[in-house]
């Protein structure tokens, strides 16, 4: 069982009966391990005495750390003290149940490395059950360590060590396809784990590949390495206390993806369904470069059994590109569209489909209580043109919806444009698709707006800024559909709903097209008032 560690700072030795109700509610939310970083505390006068108290009246046993400054701590005083220390403690009357000590520091002190070894020994040959474990560990929090492999087996082959700790700075999501390796290949109890925004996946997956344990924080201000999940994220949302060997790997993968809902949404309904499977956020930087060789690893990856994804902005279109390219499957709406939201692995093969597209005009549909054949000769302005804009004209193109795009970038909306005038609509007719110019198309004359871009999007490029062209004019007679469902009410909606036009949340988009997906997956399609529910929670960790 992969335990779940709380990491605390102990400033000084007024903070101590703080911390100790600290620990005391982590353990509420799940911590098994508290580790106390004395890093600060241990310069100062009575260190003993107040390290001996948080260990004694922990709610947890505990790990004790005085991290060194030249790998990434706080302590600044000199290697021979903090050695002593660390001795002293383990043979005072209530030792830590770990004591983590740098691998540098271990190799480059023999002879108090021996004193450590003895007073170690010297509890566990008597039996105790106070007797102390030692963590070797070595951190790097720039990039993978160069001699990544030495130290693990500098590590390994020390008697003296328990568990092995590693952890480096995650320059993408393939450095947890090795974090998952050295976990699988350990000799020994073993810490691996990829610092920062692309390392999230070897925190949450430790117990699928045997991990000796994970760190995740009380509160997000209170992380002690970048990237450290919360507890109740890990517990609640990605249930790390049920995922195994067996648990299948699903994500949303986007630039930026920490904004997206999806892995809150796609957890809940796989725990409703008994679906064995965990879903995380995939950060990929824009370039199809990073995408393919991202996708490629964890596809190819034997242990991961990665079967899914969620592509969002920048991805939609790389993604088709990239099915292409390794022979796999796209689906007609895949295919037509030239863009794709949905990655699924099947029995080896893997399949790109659209559920954005057939979304839209659900979502259009019920929010303005008319049918899809009523979409017929709607006047649409069309905002982007990405691979939302390219599933939403493809889809209301068919309808017989005239069709005007606007994007920042005048090239691609004609390119969008091109794709589909005159192409046949669902009627026998000719599609009607056109380009924009702005500051010619005042005519107050559009029936829907549909915001297909990034913009007003938390976390995205202009979050408190509005999409709509200046002399598009809204009213009472507008509908308006903003695809951006984080945050609910965006600039653009606020925009509609004072100037009285009809608004549509994002996140009616986000659930049919979500719903979708799940059948794909699951072969179960969950019901949108579940899923609103499921929305409607707090966000777990906050």
């Amino acid at each position: 069982m992969t335990l779940i560690a709380l990491p605390i700072f102990v400033p000084s030795i007024d903070a101590v009966d703080h911390v100790l109700e600290r620990a005391v509610a982590g353990c509420d939310q799940g911590a098994r391990l508290i580790e106390w970083r004395a890093d600060q505390l241990a310069m100062q006068d009575s260190a003993v005495e107040a390290i001996t108290r948080l260990v004694r009246d922990a709610a947890a046993p505990s790990i004790l750390t005085i991290r060194a400054a030249y790998e990434g701590g706080r302590y600044t005083g000199g290697d021979h003290e903090r050695l002593e220390l660390i001795r002293r403690l383990i043979e005072s009357d209530s030792p830590p149940r770990y004591i983590d000590l740098e691998l540098r520091c271990w190799l480059n002190h023999p002879h108090e490395q021996e004193l450590l070894r003895r007073a170690l020994e010297s509890a566990k040959r008597d039996g105790s059950d106070r007797a102390t474990g030692l963590i070797l560990s070595a951190h790097d929090f720039e990039a993978r360590p160069r001699d990544l492999l030495q130290k693990i087996e500098a590590m390994t082959d020390a008697p003296a060590c328990d568990v092995i700790k590693i952890a480096w700075r995650a320059r993408s999501l393939r450095d947890n396809l090795e974090v998952f390796d050295l976990l699988r290949e350990r000799r020994k109890p073993t810490i691996a784990l990829a610092m920062g925004e692309f390392g999230l996946p070897s925190r949450v997956l430790a117990p699928k590949f045997g991990g000796f344990l994970t760190f995740a924080t009380d509160a997000p201000s209170e992380e002690t390495a970048p990237g450290q999940p919360a507890i109740r994220d890990l517990i609640h949302q990605y249930r790390f206390d049920s995922l195994s060997r067996a648990t299948a790997v699903y994500g949303v993968i986007g630039w930026p993806v920490g904004h997206s809902r999806s892995p809150e949404l796609h957890n809940a309904l796989f725990r409703s369904s008994e679906h064995d499977a965990v879903f995380l956020p995939l950060p990929v930087p824009s370039e199809y470069e990073h995408f393919k060789a991202t996708l490629s690893a964890w596809l190819d990856h034997e242990a991961l059994d990665f079967r899914g994804a969620s592509v969002t902005i920048p991805h939609k279109e790389n993604l088709v590109r990239f099915v292409r390219e390794r022979g796999g499957v796209l689906a007609p709406a895949a295919e037509r569209i030239g863009a794709a939201n949905t990655l699924v692995v099947r029995d080896g093969v893997i399949e790109a489909h659209n559920t954005d597209a057939p979304a839209v005009v659900d979502a259009l549909c019920e929010g303005m209580g008319t049918s899809a054949a009523a979409l017929r000769d709607k006047r649409i302005a069309v905002l982007g043109a990405g691979g939302v804009a390219r599933a939403a004209v493809s889809a209301l193109a068919a309808k017989g919806a005239k069709l005007i795009i606007f994007n920042r970038t005048a090239h691609r909306a004609e390119e969008l444009a091109s794709m589909f005038h005159g192409s046949p609509t669902e009627d026998g007719g000719q599609a009607h698709v056109v380009k924009g110019v702005p500051g010619r198309e005042g005519c107050g004359c559009f029936d829907i707006v549909i915001n297909a871009t990034a913009v007003g999007m938390t976390g995205g490029p202009a979050p408190d800024e509005s999409p709509l062209p200046e002399d598009v004019l809204l009213d009472r007679s507008v509908t308006v559909l903003d695809t951006v469902y984080t945050p609910t009410r965006t600039p653009l909606v606020k925009q509609a709903e004072e100037a009285g036009a009809r608004a549509i949340f994002g996140d009616e988009l986000f659930l049919r097209q979500a719903a979708l997906q799940s059948a794909l997956w699951t072969g179960s399609t969950p019901g949108l008032q579940v899923m609103r529910t499921i929305l409607a929670e707090p966000v777990s960790g906050s």
